[in-house]
């Protein structure tokens, strides 16, 4: 198969001429104006891949007469420039492929075939953990800490550097992924020879993190996958899609004054969830965008997975090109970007004709009010005005389902605190006593990729801390600060315009460049603190600016988070407890003992413009990444293993996995799952941070109990983010979320479940492991948006080495159907108006599922309950596209890539 409409064209720049792929032909026959920017992207990319057999006229005639209405059925294959990886998820990704290179083997093949075919970069950014807070020295100690506990992971990519053409790794300590790909990485236009010419095609990407879609906001197409997917398509195997649904996001007005970009993003994260766009592309556009920087685009951006969309896009414009002369590329990158973007009609202005799209929705930016996000889900904005409200709401929740011995409720909302009947533990900590009381803030951290990439925030938060400390305001006692941005830009112009004295005054010391408390990686509360909270039952809070906000995601201890700009973090922190109205209630008390509250510290909008002129320029940018790949000495002097296969060792770290153990040159087909049992049954919401092992290492779990009998002590445990790269760590915590809920052992919160027929409860782990030996198969019984959140494949790779063969559930977020998928697991779904709990399906049953065909819909699922009663019911199959189904019948994804590329 291949197209015929494949027509290239020579677009000269300067003394070069580029190879193109223009529409042409296609304008004579379809209205290619009419189509949204990001699905031009796409018509590009079958164009230039037209003569693959994965590319038909049907395909290209099919995208470019796109029906904006019609519900998602044509399947089309993308091939993106590059994948972009964070060692988290990169880690695995490339412990995958080190197995798939000793299963080549296996087969009769070259270890070296199983090689990345376009470029792969790593960023290593989620490591970084907040030990050390509040002093000069917090980065470097942090920093000495991290090299300690990761050395073994650095090690293993060290190697994969050498092993593997067309891999980069961007060292510790640099900055945030998402962040240095939009500074740094992005082409915005991508070249590449092939046979003596030179291409010129649209800079794409596949990212194993979910917030890969903020490089959306430079006007290039990508988004978040699983690393399984991403593996494949560093293997050359294109993504297979369904032509989405786009809707189109009007912007029109301006931000009114002590509105940020963080509030901005907040309420178009609500504004779309409550819409409902998972599964879809979402497109700004309007005479809104002429007053929003390139950073507040990328901070919209960057948030696409919270509001559920596949990507959130921005179209190139001149903003564009004024941001990538702003971060040092150079003069032949902007005119080839430009002229490129032109010459392909997708160049942006405001003679642009709006495009046809599935839905329209408005925003006027002047109605954007402060707010922040929480206490657990990112799309749950509450206005400031009603903070304080909402969070007392919460407080008479908690204790009325703690059924706490002391009341807590019955506390005046006028004042700012709770009386000192209230439940608050006395504290004694670094030579300060004090009471810490229900709402206490005990995090605040000026962190994440989405608010630390725009210099307007973050110059409002250094501007606000200078305002407080001139009127002898101080960050209360109890409160742990800190600062991690996400490139060394950032730390650079806030000492140029003296703003990180300012900061570093109220305790937000420097403590890495990372994800640190966004992912979990806050660190350990102090021990004080941590007691007081548990001994007084108290609902303490944390603010960040970040992402995300999940149960059990920023601390054990803490349960109510809550995302906010970074102005908002530094006011948090002075404030000590959400249970204060920072419209009318005192902030803190100057020298003289007089209120002080938040609008008598907030910068005005024309005091941080002024502060930002002349604080970055693309000197700055450049001197930075001038050495990106081989500027840190720490990991320059690590040692480096050579040659084509790893020596795997006994490392806790790094393991070769059992993925590809076995494996046999034929696919296995199909079989059908028979007297399965339910190892988990949960309701609506469930993240992949339930799902996959994320966060602290408990001692007394699975994984804990594993890492002490190969001598490892607790406190070296790291973190299971740390340890991704080995299953025996990984499989003992998947469901170890310490806020799960399963219904299979009511009454307990984290992983513990009930094994049947015997009903003893166990450990997730231990009873998957008395399957297992019984030869039992699993399911899992979930409800609505089963999977939200991060693109983490762990969130399958552990259920699938736990022998979950089926999930059955309402609906799934995109990248967890996939990745399901992707590891040779079933996802089903029950047809509309059909649940769980709508069939009585209390997760005792024994389960059989018949083996599915392609292309097949429903498939009717048999319960035999105890004592012999059996019934059924239909069930959607959610494998989506006939290549999903070549996966599934390959036990996975990467076992039909190894098997391709071993027939050659």
């Amino acid at each position: 198969m291949s197209t015929s409409y494949k027509q290239a064209a020579t677009l000269t720049v300067g003394q070069t001429d580029y190879t193109i792929y223009p529409f042409d032909q296609l304008r004579q026959r379809f209205a290619i104006e009419r189509l949204p920017f990001s699905l031009r992207i796409l018509l590009e990319n079958l164009l230039r891949h037209g003569d693959e057999i994965y590319v038909t006229d049907e395909d290209v005639e099919y995208l470019a007469g796109w029906d904006p209405l019609a519900e998602p059925s044509q399947e089309i294959a993308f091939v993106p420039s590059r994948v972009l990886l964070q060692d988290f998820t990169g880690v695995p990704a490339i412990v995958d492929l080190a197995a798939m290179r000793d299963a080549m083997v296996e087969l009769g093949g070259s270890p070296a075939s199983i090689d990345p075919l376009s470029p792969v970069e790593l960023v290593i950014d989620h490591s970084v953990m907040v030990d050390h807070f509040g002093a000069a020295d917090s980065l470097s100690r942090n920093t000495e800490i991290e090299i300690e506990r990761n050395l073994e992971r650095y090690k293993f990519l060290r190697w994969g550097q050498t092993a593997f053409e067309n891999f980069r790794v961007v060292p510790p300590g640099t900055g945030i992924v998402h962040q240095v790909n939009l500074e740094y990485l992005a082409r915005g236009v991508f070249t590449r020879q092939r046979d003596g010419e030179q291409l010129a095609y649209p800079d794409t990407l596949v990212g194993t993190d979910s917030h890969t879609t903020m490089i959306n906001g430079l006007g290039v197409l990508g988004w978040g996958v699983g690393g399984i997917e991403a593996e494949a398509a560093m293997l050359g195997q294109p993504i297979t899609m369904l032509i989405p649904q786009v809707v189109g996001f009007r912007l029109v007005g301006k931000l009114p004054e002590g509105a940020t970009a963080t509030d901005l993003v907040l309420t178009v994260t609500e504004q779309l969830r409550q819409f409902g766009v998972v599964g879809k592309f979402v497109e700004f556009f309007g005479s809104g965008l002429a007053s929003l920087s390139l950073a507040d685009r990328a901070t919209i951006a960057n948030m696409a997975p919270e509001y559920g969309a596949t990507c959130g896009i921005f179209p190139v414009d001149a903003e564009t090109i004024r941001y990538l002369q702003l971060t040092g590329r150079d003069e032949h990158r902007l005119q080839l970007v430009e002229s490129y973007m032109r010459r392909l009609g997708l160049w942006h202005d405001a003679d642009t004709p709006e495009a046809a799209y599935s839905a329209l929705l408005t925003l006027d930016l002047s109605e954007v009010v402060p707010s922040i996000a929480g206490p657990r889900r990112p799309q749950d904005r509450i206005a400031l005005t009603e903070a304080k409200s909402g969070f007392l709401r919460l407080l008479s929740e908690h204790n009325a389902q703690a059924q706490a011995d002391v009341r807590v409720t019955d506390f005046d909302e006028e004042g700012g605190h709770p009386p000192s009947d209230s439940g608050a533990v006395e504290v004694s900590y670094r030579g300060e006593t004090f009471n810490l009381e229900q709402g206490a803030v005990v995090i605040a951290a000026i962190t994440s990729c989405t608010n630390t990439s725009n210099p307007a925030v973050l110059v409002a938060a250094g501007l606000l801390a200078r305002n407080a400390r001139k009127l002898g305001l101080k960050t209360k006692p109890w409160v742990k600060t800190s600062f991690a941005p996400g490139s060394k830009v950032v730390t650079d112009y806030l000492q140029r315009t003296g703003l990180m004295e300012e900061l570093e005054a109220l305790g937000f010391y420097l403590v890495g460049y990372g994800c640190t408390t966004c992912i979990g990686n806050s660190g350990p509360l102090a021990r004080e603190i941590s007691q007081a909270i548990n001994a007084g039952h108290l609902l303490v809070t944390s603010v960040l600016s970040g992402n995300r906000n999940f149960e059990g995601r920023i601390h054990q201890d803490v349960r109510a988070n809550y995302l906010a700009s970074p102005p908002l973090v530094v006011a948090y922190a002075l404030a000590g407890n959400m249970a204060v109205d920072l419209y009318n209630d005192p902030i803190g008390y100057d020298q003289g003992g007089k209120p002080v509250t938040l609008a008598a510290i907030w910068p005005d909008n024309a005091e941080i413009q002024r502060v930002m002129v002349g604080a970055l320029d693309a000197a700055m940018f450049r001197d930075k990444y001038q050495d990106v790949y081989s500027g840190n000495e720490t990991w320059n002097n690590l040692p480096v293993e050579t040659g084509e296969r790893y020596a795997w060792s006994e490392s806790t770290y790094v393991r070769r996995p059992t993925f590809f153990e076995r494996i046999a040159e034929k696919q296995p087909g199909v079989a059908p799952i028979q007297d399965a049992r339910c190892l988990v049954k949960v309701g609506d919401s469930i993240t992949t941070d339930h799902i996959s092992p994320a966060g602290a290492i408990a001692i007394d779990s699975p994984a804990g109990r594993y890492l002490q009998a190969h001598q490892v002590a607790p406190q070296d445990f790291n973190s299971y983010g740390s340890r991704r790269g080995n299953h025996e760590v990984m499989m003992r915590g998947t469901f170890a979320n310490v806020r799960l809920r399963n219904q299979l052992a009511p009454g307990t919160e984290g992983s513990w479940t009930r094994h049947l027929p015997s009903g003893e409860q166990l450990s997730i782990f231990d009873a998957a492991e008395c399957y297992r030996q019984e030869q039992t198969p699993l399911i899992v019984l979930a409800g609505k948006e089963y999977g939200t959140g991060s693109s983490r494949d762990w969130a399958a790779k552990g259920p699938a080495l736990l022998g979950v063969k089926a999930v059955l559930a309402e609906s799934y977020e995109r990248i967890h159907r996939s990745n399901l998928i992707g590891m040779g697991i079933l996802p089903l779904q029950f047809v509309a108006g059909e649940s769980a709990d709508s069939l009585r399906l209390d997760g005792t049953e024994y389960y059989s599922i018949p083996a599915v065909a392609v292309g097949q819909d429903l498939v009717e699922v048999s319960v035999r309950r105890e004592g012999g009663r059996t019934f059924s019911f239909s069930a959607k199959i959610r494998i989506d596209t006939p290549n999903e189904f070549s996966y599934y019948e390959n036990g996975g994804i990467l076992h039909f890539v190894l098997r391709r590329l071993a027939a050659g």
